[in-house]
Protein backbone atom coordinates (compact mmCIF):
# COMPACT_ATOMS: atom_id res chain seq x y z
CA UNK A 1 0.00 0.00 0.00
CA UNK A 2 1.09 3.23 -1.01
CA UNK A 3 0.37 6.29 1.40
CA UNK A 4 0.20 9.95 -0.67
CA UNK A 5 0.65 12.85 2.35
CA UNK A 6 -1.75 14.88 2.13
CA UNK A 7 0.24 18.13 4.30
CA UNK A 8 -2.11 20.78 2.66
CA UNK A 9 -0.61 21.76 -1.00
CA UNK A 10 0.48 19.37 -3.92
CA UNK A 11 -1.07 17.68 -7.18
CA UNK A 12 -3.05 14.82 -4.66
CA UNK A 13 -5.50 14.17 -6.85
CA UNK A 14 -3.59 13.60 -10.30
CA UNK A 15 -1.36 11.70 -8.35
CA UNK A 16 -4.02 9.54 -7.37
CA UNK A 17 -5.55 9.07 -10.08
CA UNK A 18 -1.92 7.38 -11.88
CA UNK A 19 -1.93 4.97 -9.24
CA UNK A 20 -5.28 4.14 -10.28
CA UNK A 21 -3.93 3.78 -13.53
CA UNK A 22 -1.46 1.16 -12.55
CA UNK A 23 -3.47 -0.74 -10.27
CA UNK A 24 -1.67 0.30 -7.11
CA UNK A 25 -3.76 0.45 -3.74
CA UNK A 26 -3.16 3.60 -1.98
CA UNK A 27 -4.36 6.25 0.80
CA UNK A 28 -4.43 9.96 0.82
CA UNK A 29 -3.82 10.98 4.27
CA UNK A 30 -2.10 13.12 7.10
CA UNK A 31 -2.65 10.74 9.38
CA UNK A 32 0.96 9.93 10.82
CA UNK A 33 -0.42 6.51 12.86
CA UNK A 34 -0.92 5.72 9.26
CA UNK A 35 1.74 6.59 7.22
CA UNK A 36 4.15 4.85 9.36
CA UNK A 37 2.33 1.61 7.96
CA UNK A 38 2.33 2.07 4.65
CA UNK A 39 5.04 0.04 2.69
CA UNK A 40 5.93 3.45 0.18
CA UNK A 41 5.13 7.03 0.27
CA UNK A 42 4.81 9.83 -2.33
CA UNK A 43 5.65 13.16 -1.24
CA UNK A 44 3.73 15.74 -3.81
CA UNK A 45 4.11 19.35 -4.29
CA UNK A 46 2.82 22.22 -5.70
CA UNK A 47 4.01 25.62 -4.63
CA UNK A 48 6.28 27.66 -2.40
CA UNK A 49 8.67 25.93 -0.96
CA UNK A 50 8.52 28.00 2.25
CA UNK A 51 5.34 27.34 2.51
CA UNK A 52 4.96 23.40 2.31
CA UNK A 53 8.11 23.07 5.08
CA UNK A 54 5.93 25.61 7.24
CA UNK A 55 3.06 23.14 6.51
CA UNK A 56 4.95 20.17 7.53
CA UNK A 57 6.64 21.36 10.50
CA UNK A 58 2.95 22.40 11.95
CA UNK A 59 1.26 19.26 11.77
CA UNK A 60 4.21 17.11 12.87
CA UNK A 61 4.70 15.31 9.29
CA UNK A 62 8.37 16.64 9.32
CA UNK A 63 9.16 14.26 12.28
CA UNK A 64 6.92 11.84 10.40
CA UNK A 65 9.13 11.44 7.23
CA UNK A 66 12.15 11.36 9.01
CA UNK A 67 11.45 8.45 11.00
CA UNK A 68 9.93 6.97 8.24
CA UNK A 69 12.84 7.18 6.17
CA UNK A 70 15.32 5.86 8.68
CA UNK A 71 13.11 2.77 8.77
CA UNK A 72 14.43 1.94 5.63
CA UNK A 73 10.95 1.97 3.70
CA UNK A 74 11.09 3.86 0.46
CA UNK A 75 9.96 7.76 -0.04
CA UNK A 76 9.22 9.26 -3.76
CA UNK A 77 9.10 13.05 -4.01
CA UNK A 78 7.48 15.23 -6.40
CA UNK A 79 8.03 18.09 -8.14
CA UNK A 80 7.92 20.51 -4.94
CA UNK A 81 8.12 17.52 -3.19
CA UNK A 82 11.27 16.51 -4.79
CA UNK A 83 12.87 20.07 -4.12
CA UNK A 84 11.85 19.36 -0.56
CA UNK A 85 14.27 16.29 0.26
CA UNK A 86 17.25 18.65 -0.10
CA UNK A 87 19.19 20.83 2.50
CA UNK A 88 17.59 24.17 1.92
CA UNK A 89 15.67 26.81 -1.04
CA UNK A 90 15.92 30.41 -1.90
CA UNK A 91 12.94 30.62 -2.97
CA UNK A 92 11.08 33.38 -1.17
CA UNK A 93 14.41 33.76 1.46
CA UNK A 94 16.64 30.83 2.64
CA UNK A 95 14.05 27.87 4.00
CA UNK A 96 15.46 24.61 5.21
CA UNK A 97 14.18 21.18 3.91
CA UNK A 98 13.66 18.15 5.00
CA UNK A 99 17.88 17.38 4.97
CA UNK A 100 17.30 13.74 2.93
CA UNK A 101 19.87 14.49 0.13
CA UNK A 102 22.59 16.88 -0.44
CA UNK A 103 21.96 20.11 -1.86
CA UNK A 104 20.19 23.07 -2.43
CA UNK A 105 17.55 24.44 -4.34
CA UNK A 106 17.88 27.59 -6.23
CA UNK A 107 16.16 29.41 -9.17
CA UNK A 108 16.94 29.72 -12.87
CA UNK A 109 18.21 32.77 -13.87
CA UNK A 110 16.12 32.79 -17.43
CA UNK A 111 20.02 32.75 -19.63
CA UNK A 112 22.53 31.16 -19.54
CA UNK A 113 26.34 32.08 -20.13
CA UNK A 114 26.21 32.87 -23.29
CA UNK A 115 23.51 35.52 -22.81
CA UNK A 116 20.94 32.91 -24.33
CA UNK A 117 17.33 33.65 -22.62
CA UNK A 118 15.02 31.19 -21.43
CA UNK A 119 11.35 31.49 -20.08
CA UNK A 120 10.99 30.93 -16.22
CA UNK A 121 9.21 28.99 -15.15
CA UNK A 122 10.63 25.83 -17.54
CA UNK A 123 7.16 24.42 -18.57
CA UNK A 124 6.84 21.41 -21.04
CA UNK A 125 8.67 18.34 -22.47
CA UNK A 126 11.72 17.99 -22.11
CA UNK A 127 14.19 14.73 -22.48
CA UNK A 128 15.83 12.70 -19.73
CA UNK A 129 19.18 11.99 -19.78
CA UNK A 130 20.33 8.66 -17.58
CA UNK A 131 23.21 9.36 -15.48
CA UNK A 132 23.71 6.26 -13.16
CA UNK A 133 21.94 2.36 -13.35
CA UNK A 134 18.69 2.45 -11.49
CA UNK A 135 15.32 0.03 -11.32
CA UNK A 136 13.74 2.98 -11.89
CA UNK A 137 14.71 3.20 -15.15
CA UNK A 138 13.47 -0.18 -15.87
CA UNK A 139 11.24 -0.70 -18.94
CA UNK A 140 11.83 2.96 -20.68
CA UNK A 141 14.54 4.60 -22.40
CA UNK A 142 15.62 8.37 -22.46
CA UNK A 143 12.23 10.15 -23.59
CA UNK A 144 10.27 12.99 -23.30
CA UNK A 145 8.60 14.46 -19.60
CA UNK A 146 6.48 17.02 -18.03
CA UNK A 147 8.13 19.76 -15.90
CA UNK A 148 6.70 22.62 -14.61
CA UNK A 149 8.89 24.55 -12.09
CA UNK A 150 10.61 27.55 -11.64
CA UNK A 151 13.51 26.40 -9.05
CA UNK A 152 16.05 23.53 -9.85
CA UNK A 153 18.36 21.38 -7.58
CA UNK A 154 22.16 22.13 -7.53
CA UNK A 155 24.43 19.39 -5.60
CA UNK A 156 28.03 18.83 -5.27
CA UNK A 157 27.11 14.95 -4.77
CA UNK A 158 26.57 13.47 -8.72
CA UNK A 159 25.86 10.29 -7.35
CA UNK A 160 22.08 11.25 -5.71
CA UNK A 161 21.45 12.49 -9.93
CA UNK A 162 20.11 9.49 -11.53
CA UNK A 163 18.69 11.31 -14.75
CA UNK A 164 18.84 14.92 -15.60
CA UNK A 165 17.93 17.48 -18.41
CA UNK A 166 19.21 20.16 -20.28
CA UNK A 167 17.61 23.92 -19.68
CA UNK A 168 19.20 26.60 -19.41
CA UNK A 169 21.98 24.42 -17.96
CA UNK A 170 21.97 20.72 -17.09
CA UNK A 171 19.88 20.45 -13.68
CA UNK A 172 18.53 16.80 -11.52
CA UNK A 173 15.29 15.26 -13.18
CA UNK A 174 15.39 12.04 -11.18
CA UNK A 175 17.12 12.18 -7.75
CA UNK A 176 18.09 9.04 -5.70
CA UNK A 177 19.98 7.50 -2.51
CA UNK A 178 19.12 4.09 -0.47
CA UNK A 179 15.16 4.69 -0.21
CA UNK A 180 15.10 8.32 -1.10
CA UNK A 181 13.78 9.07 -4.51
CA UNK A 182 12.14 12.18 -6.71
CA UNK A 183 11.30 13.18 -9.12
CA UNK A 184 11.13 17.08 -10.57
CA UNK A 185 8.83 16.76 -13.48
CA UNK A 186 5.30 15.36 -12.79
CA UNK A 187 5.54 11.41 -14.07
CA UNK A 188 1.70 11.25 -13.59
CA UNK A 189 1.60 13.81 -17.18
CA UNK A 190 4.29 12.39 -18.47
CA UNK A 191 2.22 9.57 -20.84
CA UNK A 192 3.36 5.95 -20.81
CA UNK A 193 7.16 6.54 -19.69
CA UNK A 194 5.64 8.76 -16.37
CA UNK A 195 3.41 5.66 -15.79
CA UNK A 196 6.44 3.43 -15.82
CA UNK A 197 8.44 5.13 -13.31
CA UNK A 198 5.54 5.00 -11.33
CA UNK A 199 5.07 1.35 -11.79
CA UNK A 200 8.73 0.73 -11.07
CA UNK A 201 8.77 3.01 -7.80
CA UNK A 202 5.84 0.63 -6.67
CA UNK A 203 7.62 -2.26 -7.70
CA UNK A 204 10.41 -1.25 -5.54
CA UNK A 205 8.27 -0.83 -2.89
CA UNK A 206 7.07 -4.35 -3.51
CA UNK A 207 10.22 -6.12 -3.28
CA UNK A 208 11.20 -3.71 0.04
CA UNK A 209 13.35 -1.38 -1.12
CA UNK A 210 16.09 -3.78 -2.59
Amino acid sequence: MIGIIDYGMGNLFSVAKALERIGVKYVVTDDQRVLQEMDGLILPGVGSFKDAMSLLNKTGLTETVHAYVASGKPLLGICLGMQLLFESSEENGQTEGLNLLPGHVKKFSGKTKNGEFFKVPHMGWNKLSFRHKSPIFDGISEDYVYFVHSYYVETDMPDVVLASCTYEDVVPAIVGRDNVWGMQFHPEKSGDVGMQLLTNFTNFVEKGGV
